[in-house]
């Protein structure tokens, strides 16, 4: 592979999408070689990527306590977890990141091995145990989770959380009306060519991701967390078609 492009890609491949990452057309997948390339691609990919884990951090303040569990869900490489714990370094407390990937998972664990408060479990979101916790953060996993199965988990995280305990995610979002959606997605293709990315990249990249990643809306997100039972809500953070959101229970 040449290195003289942006990720090294070769010109004309029909599944780069950037960062010496392929995928075909609806396939999407975080396992593979993806891990050890995954924070590079991120960080060129979505707006305020770094940002929002100190964001993260400092919502934790808020809700962690000596003794206090957290969980951060498709943790990937467990970037949240790390600045959570790097935040509350000295203070006792469990942090617990799950990924269904096995690649992923062994990438976090190498990635967190200097923090013995996080344990990385490789375990499917649908089907993990989640004990009693005080924050659970979703930074940009939820997209990923089929819809038809999403409210289950959203259910499954507030019954999991203690009084006064929070939900904090992270989620691409879709516009209100096709109008703004066009604005958006506009916009967020003229960020993704100021990254580096060809032109053939984000297209290779949106097609691999039909039918893996399907955003809702805002106001979709806030229904799902109201149908949990989540009453207090408010968005913390913004850019175009990236959203974070706070929910308290």
């Amino acid at each position: 592979m040449s290195d003289d492009l942006p990720g090294g890609d070769l010109p004309g491949d029909d599944t780069s999408c950037g960062d010496r990452i392929m995928a075909d057309q609806a396939r999407w997948q975080f396992g593979g070689t993806v891990p050890e390339r995954f924070e590079a691609h991120i960080e060129r990919s979505v707006p305020g990527y770094r940002e929002s884990h100190a964001l993260i951090a400092s919502l934790s303040d808020f809700f962690l306590h000596d003794g206090s569990l957290a969980y951060e869900l498709g943790c990937a490489t467990g970037a949240a977890s790390r600045a959570i714990a790097e935040r509350r370094h000295g203070r006792t407390l469990r942090i617990v990141g799950i990924e269904r990937e096995a690649a992923m998972a062994e990438r976090a664990r190498t990635e967190c091995r200097d923090w013995p408060v996080i344990e990385i479990v490789e375990a499917d979101l649908l089907e993990a145990t989640f004990e009693p916790c005080d924050l659970i953060v979703a930074h940009y996993t939820m997209q990923f989770i089929r819809p038809a199965v999403r409210q289950q988990l959203f259910d499954r995280i507030h019954a999991a959380l203690n009084w006064g305990g929070a939900l904090v995610l992270f989620e691409k979002v879709r516009a209100p009306d096709a109008r703004f959606q066009d604005l958006v997605s506009a916009l967020y293709t003229d960020h993704k060519l100021a990254q580096g990315f060809s032109e053939a990249e984000i297209v290779n990249k949106s097609r691999s991701l039909k039918g893996v990643l399907e955003p809702f809306s805002s106001q979709g997100n806030r229904d799902l967390m109201a149908r949990a039972g989540f009453v207090d809500v408010m968005s913390v953070w913004k850019h175009l078609c990236f959203e974070g959101f706070l929910a308290i229970k």
